[in-house]
């Protein structure tokens, strides 16, 4: 919701304009004050309020709806002041009334949708304690769908690896990745937690090898345990690292590279309202195809990214990836051979 169409802040400005003992607050003054904080918020005029709208926010302050504000009858200079009768009286320390709740029902229903998810341990106990001491009732079916997979394995250590990273706490990892027949252990100083396309993977420090960025996928640990060991801080500003690839994964020895495409139909809508990178620079060749070209390494989740795509797209640029899909394009034709 846009800062001004929400008429608590508006309410909380006048607010503190009502409890200001130093200055005479006529209604132009009033109007003055909420437009002059209202673009500050917002940097932008278009979202100061009228005159009108300013005597309604008043009134509805006065009301049984709102807060009952007390307001004294003060003049300066036959001008009406807007001051309440108490000064010590504030509508953050009142009983919350019909808006407040309206907001409060809002967040709650939206904090709901969080159960489950082991980044928001927690929050289960929180809403049910909202829920018993605001009164509110939270409509029982979710009406917002995040996309998520409550079933993925080894969620059950989210929570321990989110506090490592956090606490800087080395640890000992048993893996088994997809390649190694038997579960195996190393040395791990967790960096960085990184989500992408419904999985979870630990950046760090292998002690074994050395390798700073290397990859942990948590759907693969078997089991963590603390390590009594200092800690080796990470000099990769993560951010920047993810940067410069779709996906998790930096081949070693890669180069950023420059990946001409050229999407159709439908699809070719779809990719310029959705970029596919930061990077994204597009245009429209005709009225069926659009040219984009995005800076970025090469790796498997690129690959498998374009190959969603299907008959949607066509790599123009490099060669070895072009190679690539088709090597693997030519594979799936083999499978319904």
């Amino acid at each position: 919701m846009a800062i001004t169409k929400n008429p608590l802040v508006r309410y909380k400005i006048l607010d503190s304009c009502f409890r200001n003992p130093f200055k005479n607050y006529t209604i132009n003054l009033l109007l003055e004050a909420v437009n002059e904080k209202l673009f500050e918020l917002t940097d932008d005029e278009s979202h100061c309020i009228k005159l009108r709208q300013l005597q309604d926010d008043i009134a509805f302050m006065r009301s049984s709806k709102g807060w009952e504000i007390e307001l004294a009858e003060l003049n300066d200079a036959k001008k009406k002041i807007y001051r309440y009768e108490n000064i010590d009286f504030s509508i953050n320390n009142a009983p919350l009334n019909e808006v407040e709740m309206t907001e409060f029902q809002s967040a709650i229903q939206v904090l709901s949708q969080f159960e489950g998810m082991p980044q928001f341990e927690g929050i289960q106990e929180i809403v049910a304690k909202l829920n018993t001491d605001l009164k509110i009732q939270v409509k029982e079916e979710p009406f917002i769908g995040f996309d998520r997979n409550q079933d993925l394995k080894g969620m059950e250590y989210f929570s321990k690896l989110y506090h490592s990273v956090q606490n800087k706490q080395p640890l000992r990892i048993t893996y088994k990745d997809f390649k190694a027949e038997e579960a195996y252990s190393f040395v791990f100083y967790p960096h960085y937690l990184k989500e992408y396309n419904n999985r979870w993977f630990l950046f760090g420090l292998h002690e074994a090898s050395q390798k700073p960025d290397y990859n942990v996928a948590i759907d693969r640990i078997e089991d963590i345990e603390n390590e009594n060991i200092p800690f080796i801080p990470s000099s990769i500003i993560w951010q920047d690292y993810f940067s410069d690839m779709i996906g998790v994964s930096k081949p070693e020895g890669a180069e950023i590279v420059t990946v001409v495409l050229h999407f159709y139909g439908v699809t070719g809508k779809y990719i310029a309202n959705k970029s596919l990178h930061e990077t994204q620079k597009q245009k429209w060749l005709d009225a069926n195809t659009l040219e984009v070209t995005i800076k970025v390494y090469l790796n498997y989740e690129l690959e498998r990214l374009l190959l969603g795509y299907s008959n949607s797209v066509k790599v123009i640029a490099p060669q070895n990836l072009i190679s690539k899909l088709k090597e693997r394009f030519n594979a799936a034709v083999e499978l319904y051979g």
